[in-house]
């Protein structure tokens, strides 16, 4: 057997349902004194899914603590089955999991449990996202007056935004806090979570729809800064540039906007 051969058919072996080795990829291997082939083999079956399973509990701890260790399990065997780890590094190895849950699972259960798993998911890119060049309150400060009404910006590459329909932060939050698991329950109107990275810390924060809007408006629509006070103006009247002003500060002390074309 060629060594690409014996590869493939070690692969196959590490991917297949169960530990028990194709008899002739057996037969190519010789065992130890106190070790053999097909034991051998299992061992190494086992620990590859085991390995796998413990990225993903990594990646995913709010689903584990919710599903429980044994349902966890069972549901990412079935995961790994279909979506083999097809990436030199584990850091993408859940990139299909919250549309793996849709797939697999009943609507009813389905909804909420992939929502939780695109929130952690956020997590992750969040973290791994490029720096970026945040805005920062100092640069803000020496901003030419005549330069404010023109200001664009875009979001920094670590922002995430997720659209919650359950409580999923609530979840997320009490199996990092080892909590009581709440129910899961839809919420009576939708929200924006976000999620980024600030200082080389993950944060996450929901936004109320008056302030969703103006930052979609200004990051998704392209709003400079005079036509986001004019937005806002419908509701806030004399107070629209106040209200701006506001919202803008705590977005760039969160180190969530960069200056468009900077």
């Amino acid at each position: 057997m060629r060594l690409t051969d014996w590869q493939l058919a070690f692969e196959e072996h590490l991917l297949a349902e169960t530990p028990v080795a194709n008899s002739g990829f057996a037969a190519t291997l010789l065992g130890g004194p106190t070790l053999d082939v097909d034991t051998g083999l299992a061992i190494y079956h086992n620990a590859y899914l085991s390995r796998l399973q413990e990225v993903l509990r990594h990646d995913f701890g709010a689903i584990w603590y919710w599903l429980g260790d044994d349902e966890f399990a069972a549901l990412t065997a079935v995961y790994l089955r279909r979506y083999p780890s097809a990436h030199y590094s584990l850091r993408w190895l859940g990139e299909r999991f919250p549309a793996f849950i849709l797939e697999h699972l009943v609507a009813e259960q389905s909804a909420p449990l992939a929502e939780l798993a695109r929130l952690e998911w956020a997590f992750t890119l969040a973290f791994d996202a490029p720096q970026g060049q945040p805005l920062t309150l100092n640069a803000m400060a020496q901003l030419p007056a005549e330069d404010w009404p023109g200001l664009q910006v875009t979001l920094a590459p670590s922002v995430q935004q997720l659209l919650c329909r359950f409580n999923s932060v609530a979840l997320w939050r009490a199996s990092k806090e080892a909590a009581d698991f709440p129910d899961s329950q839809a919420l009576d109107s939708a929200h924006i979570c976000l999620v980024w990275r600030h200082e080389n810390v993950c944060h996450y924060r929901s936004l109320d729809p008056a302030q969703s809007a103006a930052l979609a408006g200004m990051v998704t629509t392209g709003w400079s800064f005079s036509e986001l006070c004019a937005e806002l103006a419908v509701t806030y009247a004399e107070g629209a540039s106040l209200q701006a002003v506001t919202w803008l500060k705590q977005w760039v002390q969160d180190g969530l906007l960069e200056r468009r074309g900077s």
